[in-house]
This record gives C-alpha cells, sequence and structure tokens, in this order.
C-alpha cells in the first residue's frame, strides 16, 4: 500500500500529457470566457427587465406579469450570481495550468487542479440543488392535480 502512495508522489507530467493539458487549458479559458460574456448578458437582460417593467405602465401590465417582474429580474441575476463562481474556478484552473505548464510549478499545479475540484464540487452541489428542487415541483404538481380530481 506504501508503495502505490509514494509512486503516485513521483508522478510526472510526459509530452503527451502536457500538450493534453495544455489544449485542455486553452478550452477552459475560452468556456470560462464566453461563460463570463454570459453571465454579463444575463446581468444587463435582468437589469434590461427592471427599467423596462418600471418603466411600462401598472395598467398595462395588470395581472401576473404585472406582479412577478421585479422578481423575475432578481431571479436573473441571481442566476448570473450562480453562474460566474464555476466560470471563475475554470478560469482560474485554466491560467494556473497554463502558468504551471509553463514554468514547471507543481504548486501553482496544485492549485490550478484545486480550482478545477472547486469549480466541478459547485457544479455538482448546484446539479443537486436543481434537481431537488424540479423534483418537489413534480411532486408538487401531482399533488394539486390527484386533489383537483
Amino acid at each position: 500500500m506504501e508503495t502505490t502512495q509514494s509512486n503516485l508522489f513521483e508522478l510526472q507530467i510526459d509530452e503527451l500529457s502536457n500538450g493534453y493539458l495544455k489544449e485542455t487549458a486553452k478550452w477552459a479559458k475560452f468556456l470560462s470566457i464566453l461563460g463570463f460574456i454570459g453571465c454579463g448578458l444575463i446581468v444587463l437582460i435582468g437589469l434590461g427587465m427592471t427599467f423596462f417593467f418600471s418603466s411600462v405602465n401598472s395598467r398595462e401590465l395588470a395581472g401576473p406579469v404585472g406582479m412577478y417582474s421585479s422578481g423575475l429580474s432578481l431571479v436573473y441575476i441571481a442566476m448570473a450570481a450562480l453562474y460566474f463562481f464555476p466560470c471563475l474556478y475554470l478560469y482560474r484552473f485554466a491560467a494556473g495550468m497554463q502558468a504551471a505548464l509553463q514554468a514547471g510549478e507543481p504548486v501553482q499545479l496544485q492549485t490550478s487542479f484545486r480550482n478545477l475540484k472547486s469549480c466541478f464540487r459547485f457544479i455538482g452541489i448546484l446539479t443537486i440543488i436543481l434537481m431537488s428542487i424540479y423534483l418537489l415541483v413534480i411532486v408538487g404538481v401531482a399533488i394539486i392535480g390527484f386533489a383537483s380530481f
């Protein structure tokens, strides 16, 4: 058992793995920058909805749209905030990986992988939360549907 752990600490990155990691870092940086742009667009849409709904006469928006317009804007801004963090972790992974491979710095490599782990952990926890909410909504709709019979 101890020989396996000592071998893990002596792990080296060969040229083929180095190439894969470089390409992965480039794509991760590209996707994270697109994610940041997406976050910005979502925030702009949320703010635009706020200004649009506040400028429209309240009589024109009588009903559910008028009542929930500011809440919907806040949902968009909250979605952008939630989407920002995985993009930030992914960008930190990409930048750290590129720097680590260029300088051959093992501490930078560890930090880069820690950011990748944080990205996947955040996305995983968020996925579990959203699936739980979906399940609750489905159960709630089913209960309401059966109660209406």
